[in-house]
This record gives C-alpha cells, sequence and structure tokens, in this order.
C-alpha cells in the first residue's frame, strides 16, 4: 500500500509541515493492522494547482505492509490521523495541516465509493512520484501499465521536488 503524506500549515501542536509529515508517517505502523515498510525522504514542492501566496508542501510516500485492509476502513483512518493534525477542508485545494491520500493498495481497482484506487491523480503529479520512486522503484500503475520512472519522465521537468536534508 502507498500513501502520500502531505502539509504546508503548522500542525494544532504548532509544529511544522515537517515535523507533521514525521508524526503521520510513524502514526500509520500498525494502523489497520499495517506495517510501515518504506519512507521515501521528504521533499519541499510548490502547491498544485499554484496558489499565490500559500506555503510550500512537504511531501513523502508511506510503503505500509499486511493484510489487505477494506479501502473504507483504511481511508477513515487516515482521515482521523488528518483531523488529530487539526485538518480543515474550507475549499478545495486549501493549504492543510496534513493530507494523507492512498495512491494504491496493491493491484486494487476501484471507481466507487470513496477512495477511488489508484489514485486518480498521482500519475499526473510529480510530488507524488518522486517520493513513491524512493519506496517503489518500478512501480507500476495498475491502470496505465506506466513504471513510476516513465511516469516522471513525461512530467515537465519545471517545480522539481527539493529533497530536504537530514
Amino acid at each position: 500500500m502507498l500513501i502520500a503524506v502531505g502539509a504546508n500549515l503548522p500542525g494544532y501542536s504548532g509544529d511544522g509541515p515537517l515535523e507533521t509529515c514525521r508524526a503521520a508517517a510513524a502514526a500509520m505502523d500498525g494502523l489497520c493492522g499495517l506495517r510501515l515498510t518504506a519512507l521515501s525522504r521528504w521533499y519541499r514542492t510548490e502547491p498544485v494547482p499554484p496558489m499565490p501566496g500559500a506555503p510550500r508542501f512537504v511531501n513523502g510516500v508511506v510503503r505500509l505492509e499486511g493484510p489487505m485492509p477494506d479501502p473504507a476502513a483504511l481511508l477513515a483512518a487516515l482521515h482521523a490521523l488528518e483531523a488529530a493534525a487539526g485538518r480543515q477542508r474550507p475549499f478545495p485545494n486549501a493549504p492543510r495541516t496534513l493530507d494523507l491520500d492512498i495512491v494504491a493498495i496493491d493491484d486494487l481497482r476501484r471507481s466507487a465509493p470513496d477512495p477511488v484506487l489508484p489514485h486518480p491523480r498521482a500519475h499526473l503529479r510529480r510530488f507524488v512520484l518522486q517520493p513513491l520512486a524512493d519506496v517503489a522503484p518500478g512501480w507500476v500503475h495498475p491502470d496505465t501499465g506506466r513504471s513510476v520512472e516513465d511516469m516522471l519522465a513525461a512530467l515537465p521537468a519545471e517545480d522539481l521536488p527539493e529533497p530536504i536534508p537530514g
């Protein structure tokens, strides 16, 4: 299972986006009976779509392994982590304290109900694919049949994610 992690606002505790993302990744170990097996580097990225004045994001990807969870139950558990970090949803693509998206659960394909799997826009987003390549090199998108490396190569080379040291 591949989970995208992102934030660009401080969380409830006052921690910055990087600390919030790290805490969320750690909290996923054991979630729905899954174990965290890989964590990407963290990257600074520009908001997509562009939002003038919005802070840059911290993005990463977590790989979880274990028994196949009910997708809706996993999504609900991720939403609970977002809520604990103070996530608000005032309008689409608003700045956020924490954003957790299921990118893929193995090769599961699902068009409804939520979550749609694989994530319907992940293959278009460098801020998802770059860290995904860290934790799942060679991963193949279940719908397109393209590898993460091929999808990255097809994207424009602008607004490249900046690895965060440490």
